[in-house]
C-alpha cells in the first residue's frame, strides 16, 4: 500500500505502522496525493461542439469524444446524466473531448485516456475546502485559437511516455521508437461559485493563485488533468490538430458524475489528500 494512501487515512487501519515507516529512508518526505480518477476510452467523432456551438451540428472542427457514448451539438446534461459511458466507473457520463489528431490527414486516436481529479495546486487547508462540481457545470481548457508556443492560453504541454529526456513543449515533440506521444491538459480548479458556463466559456473559472483561489472564484473545485497518450512516435510531419498545431489543444469537460458519487470522491479521496482508484476507494 502507498504511504501517500495511509498517511491520508483517519483511522488506526489506515496509519502507518512500525514496518511501514521501517521502509521510508530516515528524513525523507512522504508524498501525499489527493486523487481520484476515471479512465474513458474514445468513444466517436463529430464536428460538433454543444459548450461552444451548441445546437448547431457541424460547426466545430472535428473532435474526438470520451465517456458519454451520445455527445452532439444538441447535448445537455440530461442527456448526458440517462447516457451509457466509455468511462471506468461507468457511472461517470460526463463528456470530455479534445480536437482530434490528424497524421498525413488520417485521424489518429489516443489508446491512453485518463482524466485525474486532484487536490494539487492550492495549499492543504484550501483541498480541505475543495467541493465537487455542480451537476452540469461546462470547463474548456486550452485555446483552439492560441497563436504560438509563447502565447499564454495554450496550456497543454507533449510529451514522450517514458522518455523524460525529451523536453516537454506546448508543441508536438519528436518521440523515440516504441514511444508515445503523451499530451497533458490542466482545467482550472476555482469557480465562482454561480454559473455552470460563461459568455467566452471560460470567465465563471479561474486558475489559483499562489495556493489559493482569488476572491473573484472563491469555491475550489478539483483539478481535472487530461492525460491522452497516442500512438505516435517518431517525426512530427504530418502531424496537426483538427485546430491546427500542437500548442492549439485544448479540451472540453461536462460534467455529468451522480451528485452522491462526486461528493463520495470528494469527501473520502481529496478533502483528506488520499490516493483513490477509478472505484473512489483507496489505491
Amino acid at each position: 500500500m502507498l504511504l501517500a494512501t495511509l498517511y491520508g487515512g483517519s483511522t488506526a487501519a489506515s496509519r502507518p505502522g512500525a514496518d511501514d515507516l521501517d521502509a521510508v529512508p530516515q528524513g525523507a518526505q512522504v508524498v501525499r496525493v489527493a486523487e481520484f480518477l476515471a479512465e474513458c476510452p474514445y468513444s466517436h467523432r463529430l464536428p460538433d461542439d454543444p459548450i461552444v456551438f451548441p445546437g448547431l451540428p457541424g460547426a466545430s472542427h472535428m473532435h474526438s469524444f470520451f465517456g458519454s457514448r451520445v455527445t452532439n451539438a444538441h447535448t445537455d446534461v440530461t442527456d448526458l446524466l440517462g447516457s451509457s459511458s466509455t468511462c471506468s466507473p461507468a457511472i461517470d457520463t460526463s463528456s470530455y473531448w479534445v480536437p482530434t489528431m490528424y497524421r498525413d490527414n488520417q485521424p489518429v486516436e489516443p489508446t491512453g485516456t485518463t482524466f485525474y481529479y486532484l487536490g494539487e495546486g492550492v495549499r492543504d487547508d484550501v483541498i480541505q475546502r475543495i467541493r465537487p462540481f455542480p451537476q452540469g457545470l461546462r470547463i474548456v481548457a486550452g485555446n483552439a485559437k492560441a497563436t504560438g508556443v509563447d502565447d499564454p492560453s495554450s496550456v497543454a504541454r507533449w510529451s514522450c511516455l517514458h522518455h523524460g529526456e525529451v523536453n516537454p513543449s506546448k508543441d508536438f515533440v519528436t518521440c523515440p521508437p516504441g514511444s508515445m506521444l503523451e499530451s497533458y491538459l490542466d482545467f482550472p480548479q476555482c469557480w465562482n461559485g454561480r454559473d455552470l458556463d460563461s459568455a467566452d466559456h471560460k470567465s465563471h473559472m479561474s486558475y489559483p493563485v499562489n495556493g489559493e483561489c482569488p476572491a473573484t472564484h472563491p469555491v475550489p473545485v478539483p483539478k481535472l488533468r487530461q492525460v491522452l497518450r497516442y500512438p505516435v512516435s517518431g517525426g512530427t510531419q504530418g502531424l496537426r490538430l483538427a485546430s491546427g498545431p500542437g500548442y492549439t489543444m485544448h479540451g472540453d469537460f461536462f460534467n455529468a458524475w451522480p451528485e452522491n458519487e462526486l461528493a463520495r470522491r470528494v469527501t473520502n479521496c481529496i478533502n483528506v489528500i488520499v490516493k483513490c482508484g477509478a472505484d473512489g476507494n483507496p489505491s
